[in-house]
């Protein structure tokens, strides 16, 4: 029986438009999907590229101008991979245009951008869903039942960390293609909105909303040569952060994130401390979930190293024989794959208004950062 297509438009071809490109491509492959995904076109500035990228990809067109993109009556799904100032529009005219839209963390620069993004969604009441990929590794699923089911009890702490070292060099520019990060007119922040933005939505969707925030900033190197104009100008992101919080449900949370972590590419490990026993992860071993169980009275009591590749565990009856781990690009072919499975039934999140609470927590950070005080979070 030939299924539906579901027909994608993307926007972007770095990065996330490879991963994003490759979930789409391998999610039928292992999943029972209600509709058959098409990389039907991929819109780029860069004419030759982006002809490159649907060649490698088999994307079937190209577009240079996103607007035309959107305006084709062949185009079912706008995917957003593109710098963080081009979300609101793309996302608003999408919506506008009746259009399925994915979008790539954070939402918006800012949170009255995703109020606005939010806001055209939901009035034109089309599916949406923001790229939040860490929630759909088996491992961090896992814990999500776990802490669901109660197994830690009252939880106490949360504590999180995201650390890289990649922008230390001072001859690093900013701004441009590849660079666009450390430029906050395009990306909004640094890495409170790029790398903390992980750790706040998995935060929250494992132990509920954050009530308050107290953060520091700091920008290590505070002028860079920007690319675009060739000058020394001042950089307006934040190169590091650090932050206590406050649960709704009481419990304590501390955030870290730094480019400037030397020898640490992406390290982000998150702790939750609760009355019956607590869990520890760790991006570098994705695949293993590490467990305290309190109420184990036995003589060899203590941290217990779970290996996430048995079939009874989240997502992995899809792929291999137990013992045969998977890795960071599964998490984006299961979040491909919940999004078209959701199109049938309850939407599958994050959705646009579920990373709009990020987006909040992002920004009371950053004011917190400047005023000094705690600020509220929602």
């Amino acid at each position: 029986m030939t299924k539906q297509k579901l027909r994608i438009g993307m926007v972007g071809y770095g990065f996330m438009g490879r991963t994003h490109s490759n979930a789409f491509l391998t999610a039928p492959r292992f999943f029972d999907l209600p509709y058959q995904p098409e990389l039907t076109a991929i819109c780029a500035r860069n004419a030759d590229r982006a002809k490159a990228f649907a060649e490698n990809w088999g994307y079937q067109s190209t577009e240079t101008d996103w607007r035309k993109l959107i305006a084709r009556d062949d185009i079912d799904l706008i995917d957003i991979a593109a710098p963080n100032n081009m979300h609101m529009d793309i996302a608003i005219a999408a919506a506008e245009a009746g259009k399925m839209i994915m979008c790539e963390k954070p939402l918006g620069r800012t949170a009255v951008e995703s109020q606005k993004m939010v806001d055209a969604v939901e009035k034109a009441k089309v599916p949406n869903m923001v790229w939040y990929n860490y929630r759909r590794i088996p491992a961090v699923t896992l814990a999500k039942h776990m802490i669901d089911e109660g197994q830690l009890g009252r939880i106490f702490h949360y504590r999180a960390k995201f650390l890289q070292d990649w922008t230390i060099s001072e001859d690093l520019p900013q701004g441009g293609e590849g660079l666009w990060r450390l430029d906050k007119s395009v990306a909004g922040s640094g890495v409170t909105g790029d790398l903390l933005a992980h750790c706040i939505d998995t935060a929250m969707w494992l132990n509920g909303s954050i009530d308050k925030v107290t953060a520091m900033t700091e920008t290590f190197i505070k002028t860079r040569e920007h690319t675009l104009t060739g000058k020394i100008e001042p950089v307006g992101i934040d190169d590091a952060c650090a932050f206590m919080g406050r649960f709704s449900n009481g419990s304590l949370a501390t955030f870290e994130s730094t480019r400037y972590a030397r020898g640490h590419k992406a390290l982000y490990t998150f702790e939750i401390n609760g009355e019956h026993g607590s869990l520890f992860w760790d991006l570098h071993d994705l695949h293993r979930l590490e467990y305290f169980d309190h109420r184990d009275e036995g003589l060899t009591r203590g941290w217990r190293s779970v290996h996430i590749t048995d079939g009874e565990h989240p997502y992995m009856d899809k792929w291999w024989v137990p013992g045969l781990s998977i890795g960071y690009d599964e998490s984006f072919t299961h979040q491909a794959a919940d999004f078209i499975m959701g199109l049938n039934s309850e939407a599958a999140a994050p959705t646009f208004k579920d990373a709009l609470e990020t987006d909040k927590v992002t920004d009371a950070v950053l004011r917190s950062a400047e005023t000094g005080q705690w600020e509220i979070a929602n």
